[in-house]
C-alpha cells in the first residue's frame, strides 16, 4: 500500500516582496515520521480552489497552529488590534475545508489554531488573552532563545476517561506544552471535550460522529513527536486511521 497523503493547511506570510504560502517544518517531519504519511500544502487561496475536488485525492486533514489568530468577527466578537496577528487568507480556506472534511468524515488533526478553527467552524466562539481571565494560568510561551525551552513541557492536563482521547493515550493525566493566547469559549455543537487544563481551560476535543481518528489539541505534540510517548502515540494514531482509509480507496479503485 503506498503512504497515505495528508493535506495541510498553509499560513500566507510576506517575505521579499512575495506572498508565501507554508507550513512549518515540525509539523511535515512528524506526518513523515510519526505517521508515516506524505503532506501536501494547500495553497490559502480560498474559494478559487476546489476543496471537494482536493479532498476526494488525499487521505486526512492536518491543521497546523499558527502566531496568527482566527479573525474575531468569524465568531461574533469586536475585533481589536491586540487580538492579532490575523491571516484572512488562511481563515477563508481553512474554514470551509474544516466543515467539508467533517461531513465527508474525514480522519482530521487540528493541532494549536487548528484547534480554535474547528470550533468556529462549527459554530463556537474564543476568548482572548487567557491568561487575563480571572482563574486561567497564563498559557503563552516563555520568552526564550531556544525552540526547545519555548515548546518545553509546561503543565498537566487531564484526559477524560472512557473518551476518544482516552482510547489512544489511556485514561491519565499527561504533560503538554502551552503556546497560545486564545482558547475556545463556547464550545461547537458537534465537538466533544477530551481533555482541560486544571484552570479549566479546554485543552483537546474531538468531532462526534466521527467513524475514526478526528481530535484536535491545543498543545503542540508535533513538536516532541520522536521524544514524548503521548506525542508519537498520537501521530501513530492518526497514521494508523490514514492507512485504513487509504487502503479501503486502493481496494475500492
Amino acid at each position: 500500500m503506498s503512504a497515505p497523503v495528508v493535506l495541510v493547511n498553509c499560513d500566507v506570510k510576506e517575505l521579499d516582496g512575495y506572498a508565501w504560502h507554508a507550513a512549518p517544518s515540525t509539523y511535515l517531519e512528524a506526518l513523515v515520521q510519526g505517521a508515516g504519511a506524505l503532506p501536501l500544502l494547500l495553497p490559502s487561496m480560498g474559494p478559487a480552489i476546489d476543496l471537494d475536488a482536493v479532498l476526494d485525492r488525499v487521505d486526512g486533514v492536518l491543521l497546523t497552529g499558527s502566531r496568527s489568530n482566527v479573525h474575531p468577527t468569524l465568531y461574533g466578537a469586536e475585533a481589536h488590534e491586540k487580538d492579532g496577528p490575523f491571516d484572512s487568507r488562511r481563515d477563508t480556506t481553512t474554514l470551509p475545508l474544516i466543515r467539508r472534511a467533517v461531513a465527508r468524515a474525514m480522519p482530521v488533526f487540528a493541532i494549536c489554531r487548528g484547534l480554535q478553527e474547528l470550533n468556529v467552524a462549527l459554530g463556537g466562539t474564543l476568548v482572548s488573552e487567557v491568561q487575563e481571565m480571572d482563574g486561567r494560568r497564563d498559557h503563552r510561551a516563555p520568552e526564550a532563545d531556544s525552540q526547545d525551552a519555548r515548546f518545553a513541557l509546561a503543565h498537566h492536563v487531564e484526559i477524560v476517561p472512557g473518551g476518544k482521547l482516552a482510547a489512544v493515550l489511556g485514561d491519565a493525566r499527561i504533560d503538554v506544552n502551552s503556546l497560545h493566547r486564545q482558547a475556545i469559549g463556547r464550545l461547537a455543537p458537534g465537538l466533544t471535550v477530551e481533555a482541560t487544563a486544571d484552570d479549566g481551560t479546554i485543552e483537546a476535543v474531538s468531532i462526534d460522529g466521527a467513524a475514526g481518528f478526528a481530535l484536535a489539541t491545543q498543545w503542540h505534540p508535533e513538536y516532541w513527536v520522536g521524544s514524548d510517548a503521548a506525542s508519537s502515540r498520537l501521530f501513530a494514531a492518526f497514521g494508523a486511521a490514514l492507512r485504513e482509509v487509504r487502503g479501503a480507496r486502493q481496494a475500492a479503485e
